[in-house]
């Protein structure tokens, strides 16, 4: 009974060492996405920054003041608030947060600065990962 007890923990807790290693993985290739993200961002590339958003009408951005349904909405609401390099200033993110939800979800909490000569903005951010056709993409972004 002894050598069973022993046996069945060592199965155990490999499983359990096993399963954490895709969350791993997962997490780390979502921050590398974002890392990238800041790059774009820092050389006032909106479109490389959205690259890893869902193209899909069914993607959610939700601000301080509004919902934005869709990429093209997301996109322009970009556009309209980070007109030119000075408004976007310098991107940084720092993490918070990040959990599995399923073998294809992931829930990311973090706080964004922007460093700018017109004055400096921070605040959080709450993302959605889903995996799409075998690509980590934002399906829905809170950010305020």
């Amino acid at each position: 009974m002894g050598k069973l007890y022993v046996f069945l923990t060592v199965v155990l807790l490999l499983m359990l060492i096993v399963c954490q290693v895709p969350a791993q993985e997962t997490q780390q290739i979502i921050k590398d996405i974002m890392k990238k993200q800041e790059s774009c961002w820092n050389k006032g590339d909106l479109d490389c920054f959205m690259n890893d958003y869902w193209k899909s009408d069914s993607l959610m951005f939700i601000s301080k003041y509004k919902v934005y349904y869709g990429y093209e909405h997301t996109m322009k609401r970009y556009k309209t608030d980070y007109p030119d390099k000075e408004a976007m200033g310098h991107l940084s993110f720092e993490f918070i947060y990040m959990q599995p939800l399923s073998e294809i979800s992931f829930y990311v909490v973090g706080k964004y600065h922007l460093k700018r000569t017109i004055g400096d903005r921070e605040g959080h951010f709450t993302l959605l990962w889903r995996k799409i056709n075998g690509k980590w993409l934002v399906v829905s972004d809170h950010s305020s």
